[in-house]
């Protein structure tokens, strides 16, 4: 078995909700009500999917199910702990891929918030090429929220590989 892939599980365990926090490029609303279903779904089914940390206790997935494990009944009765599983990436960019291919998987995001992650991801010199395969986006999709005019973003395209640099970027905008 890849150690790579099960490491995560290895981390599994019940900490106090209060020393986590969340991230602050989340995509991802829920409605109240489909809070309501969430929390209705962990009182029928028990807890089952444990939430997605970086070592200082930063979401990374799992925003929801910490919102309302600090809301009764959930709250006392998990005595104010919940289960978590750290991961490690090597910089924000992987935490920010971590979290909105958690949703993306499971459902949608706003606009607004996603157009601030590409080009925060892009002014930290990523390419086109590696969002897109990071985060399950056409090349279209990105140019869309990017906000590039469309001769700059076919320039990018003609060097998939390259990303551009801080300094590029900012004299882009």
């Amino acid at each position: 078995m890849d150690s790579k892939m099960i490491s995560p599980l290895n981390t599994l365990q019940w900490i106090e909700r209060g020393i986590i926090k969340p991230n602050d490029y989340n995509p991802n609303k829920v409605s109240k009500q489909n809070l309501e279903l969430l929390k209705q779904s962990i009182l029928t089914n028990g807890w089952t999917l444990p939430i997605v940390v970086r070592p200082d206790f930063t979401i990374i997935d799992g925003f929801h199910r910490w919102t309302v494990a600090g809301e009764e009944p959930l709250k006392s009765m998990l005595e104010g702990k919940v289960p978590v599983v750290i991961v490690s990436h090597k910089d924000r960019a992987g935490n920010i891929y971590g979290t909105v291919t958690h949703n993306r998987a499971r459902g949608t995001h706003l606009l607004e918030p996603m157009k601030a992650i590409v080009k925060e991801l892009m002014r930290e010199g990523k390419s086109v090429e590696e969002i897109g395969k990071q985060l399950g986006m056409r090349p279209e999709e990105i140019f869309r929220l990017s906000e590039f005019s469309k001769e700059e973003f076919l320039r990018m395209m003609i060097k998939p590989n390259q990303g551009f640099s801080k300094a590029e970027f900012i004299t882009k905008i």
